[in-house]
């Protein structure tokens, strides 16, 4: 219990996210424009812009997690409707982990891409402002959040994070917020030390949250972390451990949950900074509509309980730049 109480006083990360009300609901409930259910947005009209003198090709960046051709069958369709909507050329950019959209964003390889928090911050420090945040996913509460889990094998023993000392953990990425910097940060307000030899006997990055996931089965490491929805009962509604017991990989009773973290703001769809406002806009209309417009791929692409976007901008995410912050002057004194 003082463990738990420990990590709920974690400085910095608030302790409750607002709920979010998306951006066509807000403007006909300011205006009054009617009292019935409130319409949503249509899809843009198809037709090439003029920002297209500028943005020949939409460069769509898709991350890791999953196999090439299982991400071609969720997004191809996204990707197609991009072209026949703004009649350009529209290519899927596929990236093996967070850094490879990071650094094709900061070569301007890429227009847009769905991010986790921590990778947009990390762009974000990375080309001095060069991304910015357009669109956050809503959940069918109004939330704009999710949580971070750790989870062990049901056949461990372990059944809390004290169990884990001297034991090994698998962090997915170094760049995820769930699967990295929430964890390390709240252990750290906790008053353990997550770096290897400290409390954990043994540290390691799987290459992503699937690959941590099966690390854990498979024994090669005694926890993981991930995000999920933090809606439901384990495998919740959305997430990491939903994906895997959908697609077969996990039987939950497989799995036990130890630590959830308090509620993380949802990663963001990104466009660089430096292109037209004219295409920004668009984006935005583009998908305040496609939830409605086009529900079976808003499914493919989102997969599970999200029901939409809201608009967002760089001020949600600035905590997550301070970790990272953070996290740098804690290596540089090591």
């Amino acid at each position: 219990m003082l463990l738990r109480r420990r990590l709920l006083a974690l400085a910095g990360l608030p302790a409750l996210l607002p709920l979010a009300v998306p951006a066509w609901a807000q403007t006909q409930a300011s205006t009054g424009a009617s009292t019935q259910a409130p319409t949503p947005p249509a899809m843009p009209a198809p037709g090439k812009r003029p920002w297209a003198a500028q943005v020949p090709e939409i460069r769509i960046g898709v991350l890791g997690g999953e196999t090439e051709s299982d991400r071609l069958g969720r997004y191809d369709g996204y990707r197609k409707l991009f072209e026949e909507t703004f009649q350009v050329p529209a290519r899927l950019y596929f990236a093996s982990d967070y850094a490879g959209v990071q650094q094709a964003f900061a070569a301007k390889q890429l227009e847009i891409a769905n991010m986790a928090p921590a990778a947009y911050a990390a762009t974000w420090m990375d080309t001095n402002g060069g991304v910015e945040p357009i669109l956050v996913t809503r959940e069918a509460d109004g939330s704009t959040s999710y949580v971070a889990v750790m989870y062990v094998r049901s056949d461990s023993g372990i059944t809390r994070i004290e169990d884990l000392k001297g034991r090994s953990i698998a962090w997915a990425d170094p760049n995820s917020a769930s699967g990295y910097l929430i964890p390390r940060a709240e252990l750290r307000a906790a008053g353990i030390d997550p770096e290897p030899g400290r409390f954990f006997g043994r540290t390691g990055f799987a290459g992503g949250h699937d690959q941590a996931l099966v690390a854990v089965l498979q024994k090669q490491y005694d926890a993981g972390v991930t995000w999920v929805s933090g809606q439901g009962d384990p495998p919740y509604t959305r997430g990491t451990l939903r994906a895997a017991v959908d697609k077969g990989m996990l039987k939950m009773e497989d799995l036990r949950i130890i630590w959830t973290s308090r509620p993380i703001q949802n990663g963001p769809i990104v466009v660089r900074t430096d292109l037209p406002a004219e295409f920004k806009q668009d984006m935005i209309a583009f998908h305040l509509a496609l939830p409605t417009a086009h529900p079976d791929i808003h499914r493919a692409v989102e997969r599970g309980s999200a029901i939409g976007w809201t608009t967002t901008s760089h001020a949600d995410y600035a905590v997550f730049v301070d970790m990272r912050k953070a996290e740098a002057a804690d290596r540089r004194r090591r």
